[in-house]
């Protein structure tokens, strides 16, 4: 009950997409920071690559460098990936695109050398990143930029529902998306923040914490036409849960069907 009155305002606040739109993203499979293992670090060229070759769509992180570019790496600092120390934000993407990920040796890429290695093969989900320190508007700048000319299927996300809507104002054929954790806030306050957040968006789909779902706010978006995707799908049962309350999975290691048991292990 307690839904149905939020779903007129979401019809309004969050009118869903045309199917033309986002009716691709629900055809894939994504591989979450690329098909990475042990010896293949996460959002790396060889991570995007066997992606590619394994027929699976590509998720992936952007963060923004010193000069406001955007460069493909997950974390804040160096550190857990690389042999280097200190924030992403405090290097010019010239000087990151030198610096090699633990593992195999390849290097970090900006997001313009990631979309030419992708080159419209496969579909790719790129997460902009934000935290409440920063002002994420320059990122979303600079990935508006980078895909200035692409024509892949492509969409962006984030947890930050500013980010959404920066493009729904400014880069309108750019599909894109909130994610969605609800860390067990189900109560009324939590529900009320999740709307909220949905109608700041305006998103064109839904990414939604494998661990929340069956959701009664992701059922009721899906209803009304916006396609849910879900994360990180790292096991069978995750994939079954997907199949009955999602539309496609990012996932990792067994949450991709037929996957070796080393691949998608965290590096």
């Amino acid at each position: 009950m307690r839904s149905l009155l939020f779903t007129p305002i979401d019809r309004w606040r969050a009118p869903a997409p045309p199917a033309k739109r986002v009716g691709w993203m629900g055809e894939w499979t994504y591989a979450h920071r690329g098909l990475h293992g042990s010896n293949v670090p996460e959002n790396s060229p060889a991570a995007f690559a066997a992606a590619i070759a394994a027929g699976l769509g590509i998720e992936c992180d952007v963060q923004r460098s010193l000069d406001g570019r955007a460069v493909v790496f997950h974390d804040w600092e160096f550190d857990r990936l690389t042999g280097e120390t200190g924030p992403i934000a405090d290097r010019s993407a010239e000087d990151i695109e030198k610096i090699t990920l633990s593992g195999n040796g390849d290097h970090i890429q900006s997001l313009e050398r990631f979309l030419d290695q992708v080159a419209g093969q496969v579909p790719v989900l790129i997460e902009i990143k934000s935290r409440r320190d920063r002002r994420v508007r320059p990122l979303c700048l600079a990935v508006h930029r980078a895909l200035e000319g692409y024509r892949g299927h492509h969409a962006v996300m984030s947890f930050d529902p500013l980010v959404s809507r920066w493009f729904a104002r400014h880069s309108l054929n750019t599909v894109r998306g909130l994610v969605v954790t609800e860390e067990n806030a189900r109560s009324l306050v939590g529900r009320w923040r999740r709307h909220s957040a949905m109608w700041i968006a305006k998103p064109d789909f839904l990414a939604y914490d494998i661990r929340d779902l069956p959701s009664t706010f992701a059922a009721a978006q899906r209803r009304r036409g916006l396609p849910m995707l879900s994360w990180t799908v790292r096991s069978a049962i995750h994939r079954d849960r997907v199949a009955c309350h999602a539309d496609a999975a990012i996932a990792e290691g067994e949450g991709i069907e037929g996957a070796a048991p080393e691949v998608g292990l965290q590096v």
